[in-house]
């Protein structure tokens, strides 16, 4: 028998109803072919047997299910690294609507929530460890799922996963380079028969209450909701078709998966009723304005007698001026069309074909299909400074004297800030297609040896389609002449719509549709990749050890891809935004060998001593030199309930295509937008009598290691114009590119402990230790990485020398230039760290009378998250913080626990699962100074967010063979989500809290169902 599941990782029994412990265990298939936790059958352990999915010999006789994190297919071998597996039926217990949702209740994965990012671009991607995308590799079916760049692993419908399997740590030598965090694999149902369609549709049902927000928001006028919704509707269903020909010789399948998300915006939560800043440490509390607007219009004048003051249209329509303020009325809530819950419509479709040429060989090959459109808000405000004609008809005597209108003077230039109506937002839209090809053949030679030779082709392509406000086109609108009856613009620009920008409440559809405009860059991200596979049992040949049942098992395999990335643009996205075309590449040749060597079975004190060697070779195009990577495992079981083991990796990871480009390309631009100075230059203070000048920022030591002479510190020339008060002769200059980014290099340690005792039958428990340090850590470091870094570290030379100076001592250049700037780009800065611990642990008890009962556990506890920024810095640890550079938000403690009752006869079940998430503590307060935890720093208040507990119930009814029901309740207590101020420093989310680790918009009902035909 030829299986038709090829899986990079083989992990636990098919049906373990949560993630639960990778090892290998024997057990009695239950009389219904339906799998259920901790066991397995003769033939699934057989479909699991192997990385590319050929027949494992004597699988079927031993019953064992098959655990491997190798290219090695062979039965009754335990993992020698941790690995984690989720099951269908644990995901259908979730009732997920996209594979976001399925990874984010893993420990071992960093969480993500693009569909509560207002600034996402749709696609999903996974972080192993919190490391970083880049370093996760992602395969579908052992094979990779597309490019590192363009990834997306919404192209997986969850209705169609068999499992996920999870292996956490460095697998480049198994895998190939980009698996420094592990390697994720989703297996996918294959080889359907018949007609089924999966349905779900789930909403959030949450019961608003008051929070600290509610009552400044109110003070703001703004709305904060109050009482019970239901809202965020979410749709999955799928319908797949299959049907075997010619005796079973040839497998077709096929599907097709529609899915729809209903926006919910941040204004439908009490806790966002308005993004809640601290503009001060241990300070209040207000609603941030910033960018402040007003939908009667916020003018600013910028001369006269009243420069600097704030004035808005009164709302009563009056032709006067009242003060801006939040609170009065006419302040407008700059987020408020943001979106909690970013509304998409996507369709996947794909289709699965297998022929058997014999009894020792197969023909495959699959296809997926997708397009995905979401959207961001953002408010459409006509801001900027203008001039205003003093003979403007809108214009009443009283504000042209406000606004600095005297005898004589024509025009005065004023900051306007006008929000077109809170309603006349305009998206941000992006559109997400792509498409995966597989094929290949596989196969026996012998008894000895399978092969699998075969590729991808994967291609994702990205519109996006922004919406900008047009050069120019504001000064025109608002240099209003004619009458106020019959308005016209002065300038008599083509299909210009004059801009009374002395009333409230201008929301003119013409008016939006003249100033602001759309444009679209697309970028398009390939994927090739060939791959010849080899396994051999050698023990065939007599290479057997001689205490040892099972002989010398090898691997050998080699690989050819080709990444590409190209970014073009129309004349109207790049008229407004820039940016240039480009187009990216790189070609890799990498060759594998594995080798599997039981040393003893079987024996006293040594029911198994196995090792477990790998070595890989690979060449990148981007870089003249080869780099290696290996393995070295071990594994001693001194008796069958007890089994150690221990892992070490070294694994490298070469630059993606757009790392590349960011580490080599040099473009110059003033940095920050020109408005930071330098800090060996005089600060400058404005004060009533005028300019004066203060001490540089840094001291005399810090700006002698950045190569400025003694006799220029605090000199006037080395001034920068900062935007604000130009007292310098030009922007300080920053350069992005011109570095060598090299592979970095990750050495993984894993040490491991699995108890299966035999008094306790069903139980499984497994503790493993992981240790990952990656040296010349590949990341993206803009000006302030060298600034800040220079200046904190009293002038060390991994920071300083980023900042070049001119002969001069000044630090402001033309394009090209050798010198003057501040550098920026990815480059190789130092090391990163990951530490912990995995605890994981199964218990089935079946009571043929009562029932079945299983539980499972997952925890993970994060000891390091961090690395050093230099050698003479101190090490960095980020895990329980956040704050101060510590953006992964990593809990020390989280883990999820479940536990199901099934009845005899199978008909229902009932699955509790209990999500734990540890607390989080700003970095202020670690009483770390390495990540700014100093007494001076240490806050009062809004520093802490407390530990979190989910609980969630699934009801599944089996009315029939033909039809199953679901009820689920997830975040089942309706618990709110934690209230974090500036959470967009945090989180990257406006929604006063952190979506990526807590549940954030309340309970979650859904009504899932199974029907087959």
């Amino acid at each position: 028998m030829t299986s038709q599941h090829h899986v990079s990782l083989a992990a636990l029994a098919a049906a373990l109803l949560a993630a639960t412990p990778a090892f290998a265990q024997q057990a009695e298939a239950p009389a219904d072919s339906t799998q259920t936790a901790g066991q397995a059958t003769p033939e699934r352990a057989e479909a699991i047997a192997g990385e590319q999915g050929n027949q494992a010999p004597a699988a079927a006789s031993t019953g064992d299910v098959v655990v491997t994190g190798t290219r090695i297919q062979r039965p009754n071998v335990t993992s020698a690294a941790p690995i984690t597996s989720v099951t269908t039926q644990d995901i259908r217990a979730q009732a997920p609507v996209n594979v976001e949702d399925v990874l984010n209740r893993l420990p071992q994965i960093a969480p993500d929530s693009q569909q509560t990012y207002n600034d996402s671009d749709g696609r999903q991607r996974i972080k192993l460890r919190s490391l970083g995308f880049e370093r996760t590799l992602v395969l579908i079916d052992g094979k990779r799922l597309g490019t590192q760049n363009g990834q997306d692993v919404g192209i997986i419908p969850p209705s169609l996963l068999e499992r996920v399997d999870v292996l956490t740590g460095g697998a480049s030598s198994v895998y190939g380079s980009d698996a420094v965090a592990g390697v994720v694999n989703f297996v996918l149902k294959k080889d359907f028969e018949g007609l089924q369609l999966d349905a779900n549709y789930n909403f959030y049902n949450h019961n608003n209450k008051d929070t600290i927000v509610s009552p400044l928001a109110r003070a703001a006028g703004f709305s904060s909701p109050r009482g019970w919704t239901n809202d965020g509707g979410r749709a999955d269903v799928t319908l797949t078709a299959g049907k075997k020909l010619f005796d079973g010789a040839l497998r077709l399948s096929g599907f097709v998966n529609y899915r729809k998300t209903e926006e919910v915006g941040l204004t439908d939560r009490s806790n966002a009723g308005c993004y809640l800043t601290q503009l001060q440490a241990n300070g209040p509390l207000s609603c941030g304005l910033t960018p402040s607007s007003s939908t009667s219009g916020l003018i600013t004048p910028r001369a006269g007698a009243n420069a600097g003051a704030q004035y808005v249209n009164n709302p009563d329509g009056t032709r006067n001026f009242v003060p801006f303020a939040a609170g009065a009325g006419n302040a407008s809530n700059y987020f408020s069309g943001y979106a909690y819950q970013r509304p998409s419509e996507r369709v996947n479709a794909g289709g699965f074909a297998s022929l058997d040429l014999g009894s020792d060989a197969e023909l495959y090959t699959s296809g997926i299909w997708f397009r995905d459109k979401s959207y961001n808000n953002y408010p459409t405000i006509a801001s900027g400074t203008v001039d205003v004609s003093c003979g403007n008809p809108y214009l009443s005597a009283a504000k042209a004297g406000a606004i600095g209108c005297a005898a004589g003077i024509a025009s005065v230039p004023v900051d306007l800030r006008y929000r077109l109506g809170e309603g006349s937002d305009r998206p941000d839209t992006y559109i997400n297609t792509g498409v995966r090809l597989t094929g290949g053949v596989r196969g026996k030679v012998g008894d000895a040896w399978t092969y699998d030779i075969g590729g991808v082709y994967a291609r994702n392509h990205q519109d996006y389609t922004p919406s900008f406000g047009i050069p120019g086109r504001l000064q025109d609108a608002v240099n209003v002449g004619g009458t106020a009856a019959s308005p016209t613009c002065a300038s008599g620009a083509a299909g210009c719509v004059p801009f009374d920008i002395f009333s409230p409440g201008n929301s003119d559809p013409a008016l939006i549709n003249y100033l602001f405009g759309t444009g679209t860059s697309t970028t398009t991200g390939t994927l090739y990749d060939v791959q010849a596979n080899m396994t051999g049992d050698l023990g065939k040949y007599g290479i057997t050890s001689p205490f040892a049942e099972q002989g010398l098992a090898i691997a050998l395999g080699t690989e050819y891809r080709k990444d590409t990335l190209k970014s073009v643009a129309d004349a109207s996205y790049r008229g407004t935004l820039g940016g240039n075309d480009t187009y990216l590449s790189q070609d890799v040749w990498e060759s594998n060998i594995e080798v599997q060597a039981p040393l003893v079975e079987h024996k006293p004190f040594a029911e198994l001593v196995q090792l477990n060697g790998g070595f890989r070779v690979s060449k990148y195009s981007s870089n003249p030199s080869t780099f290696t990577t290996w393995k070295v495992e071990g594994i001693y079981a001194p008796i069958s309930d007890l089994t150690f083991r221990a892992s070490f990796n070294k694994a490298q990871r070469a630059p993606t295509v757009v790392e590349i480009r960011q580490a080599t390309n040099i473009e110059f631009a003033a940095g920050g937008s020109g408005t930071f100075n330098d800090f060996c230059a005089p600060t400058v203070i404005n004060g009533a009598n005028g300019v004066s000048y203060g001490a540089p920022v840094a001291s005399r030591e810090v700006c002698r290691a950045t190569g400025l002479s003694d006799a220029l510190y605090g000199s006037q020339t080395l001034l920068c114009s900062n935007g604000t008060t130009p007292n310098g002769t030009a922007a300080c200059s920053v350069r992005s590119g011109g570095f060598t980014a090299d592979p970095e290099t990750a050495y993984t340690q894993t040490y491991g402990l699995v108890v299966k005792p035999r008094f306790l039958r069903g139980f499984v428990f497994s503790v493993d230790r992981y240790r990952i340090k990656i040296n010349d850590s590949l990341g993206y470091n803009d000006y302030s990485y060298y600034t800040d870094g220079c200046l904190r570290s009293g002038g060390d030379q991994f920071f300083c020398q980023g900042i070049v100076r001119n002969a001069n001592g000044t630090l402001f250049s033309a394009a090209g230039s050798s010198t003057g700037f501040i550098r920026q780009g990815t480059t190789n800065y130092y090391t990163s760290i990951a530490r912990g611990w995995d605890f994981q642990a199964q218990y089935t008890l079946n009571l043929e009378s009562v029932g079945r009962f299983d539980m499972s556990f997952n925890g993970s506890l994060t000891t390091n998250a961090g690395g050093q920024d230099s050698p003479l810095q101190p090490e960095r640890n980020c895990a329980g913080y956040y704050g101060n550079g510590c953006g992964q938000l990593i809990p020390k403690w989280s883990h999820g626990l479940r536990g199901t009752y099934t009845t005899p006869d199978q008909k229902f079940g009932a699955s509790l699962n209990w999500r734990h998430v540890g607390s989080l503590t700003n970095a202020n307060n670690s009483g770390d100074e390495a990540i700014g935890g100093t007494p001076e720093r240490a806050l009062t208040d809004y520093y802490r967010v407390d530990p979190a507990d989910y609980f969630d119930l699934a009801l599944n009814f089996a009315v029939s063979k033909q039809f199953s029901l679901r009820l689920i309740a997830n975040n089942l207590l309706d618990k709110a989500a934690p209230i974090v101020p500036d959470s967009y420093n945090i989180s990257l989310a406006r929604s006063n809290t952190i979506p990526q680790r807590y549940d954030s918009l309340g309970r979650n009902i859904a009504i899932a169902t199974t029907i087959k035909f």
